[in-house]
């Protein structure tokens, strides 16, 4: 048997939500899983496999802890890893893995859990369930100490808006990124971030762009991480100023996002441009639609050969 699982980038926090929103994002990471092929053999392919070589394959990782949970042993199999999704630079490639692993793993078993179950191991695996949970669901989520399912605010794609993207060259460490951060932050900070929170789940859930726009805005993490990052607000205020509802660096960083109207999204990426050039930044923009689907089995071949498509393919808006 040979299939294939797809997970998408995610973009977690969009400002003030830290580590409880995300955003799934239609640029996907697959893993191809053959029963048939050579027991243990692992390959790697994509544009950042060389960061890959030599590292933990997070997708393997899930794989063999939900057959230990549910006191299964996996069959032997070879597992080819497309990894798209640009590794180390806030765009949620580690999530996209372990959603992988786990939904590839329920399939090779046969169990059939529902997505609460393999959310809780990606939530324990992870250690925070914002990316996790738009890999496994798809479109906007909020996950929420003490409820076990993410909370999906929306499928995104009919928000009318799309996420202009600007990704470095160079990669981030979330450990760096967490090291940034203060033991203890301004009480008035605060209580600015659990309004805009609020607002920002708010207007995903309704659509109401006042709201968004709002809600985009950060004092409990990101200032701390522009001193990381220093390209951080002067490219979110390009965005704004060309049109965007709102900027933000995506998860952990170094890759800027900007929520747009599609109309405004060239002019967004423009603006991206320009201001990279003032800094010296290398880097790319890509405009993604929000993916409204999280991971699941594309193609299922069984022994005889014979393929079974189950799911439809998508891609990036834009990217260039």
């Amino acid at each position: 048997m040979r299939f294939t699982v797809r997970a998408p980038a995610s973009s977690a926090n969009l400002g003030p939500g830290f580590d409880a929103l995300g955003l799934a994002l239609d640029l996907w990471n697959e893993i191809l899983v053959d029963t048939d092929g050579p027991p243990g053999a692992v390959a790697l392919e994509g544009p950042d496999a060389h960061l890959l070589d030599g590292r933990e394959n997070l997708s393997l990782t899930a794989m063999r802890r939900l057959a230990e949970d549910h006191g299964r042993e996996l069959p032997p199999f070879a597992l080819t890893a497309r990894t798209v999704v640009p590794v180390a630079r806030g765009l949620g490639s580690s999530a996209a893995a372990l959603a992988a692993g786990l939904v590839a793993a329920d399939r090779l078993l046969g169990l059939g859990l529902p997505p609460v179950e393999l959310f809780a191991l990606a939530w324990r695996m992870e250690g925070h369930g914002d990316n996790v949970g738009a890999a496994l669901y798809g479109g906007a989520v909020l996950a929420v100490p003490g409820v076990h399912e993410a909370v999906r605010l929306c499928a995104c794609d009919d928000l009318g808006l799309v996420a202009v993207l600007f990704v470095p060259r160079v990669t981030g460490a979330t450990w760096a990124a967490r090291a940034a951060l203060p033991a203890l932050v301004p009480h008035p900070d605060a209580a600015f971030n659990v309004a805009a929170a609020a607002g920002l789940a708010l207007g995903l859930r309704s659509g109401d762009r006042i709201l968004i726009a709002a809600g985009m805005r950060d004092r409990l993490h990101e200032p701390y991480r522009a001193r990381l990052f220093p390209h951080l607000e002067p490219l979110a205020n390009a965005a704004r100023h060309a049109g965007a509802l709102g900027a933000c660096l995506s998860g952990a960083g170094p890759s800027v996002l900007a929520l747009a109207p599609p109309e405004t999204a060239p002019a967004v990426a423009d603006a991206y441009w320009a201001t990279a050039r003032q800094f010296g930044l290398v880097g790319e923009v890509v405009t993604l639609g929000p993916a409204a689907r999280g991971a699941h089995v594309v193609e299922v071949t069984d022994s005889t050969g014979d393929g079974i498509p189950v799911s439809n393919r998508t891609a990036p808006l834009l990217h260039r």
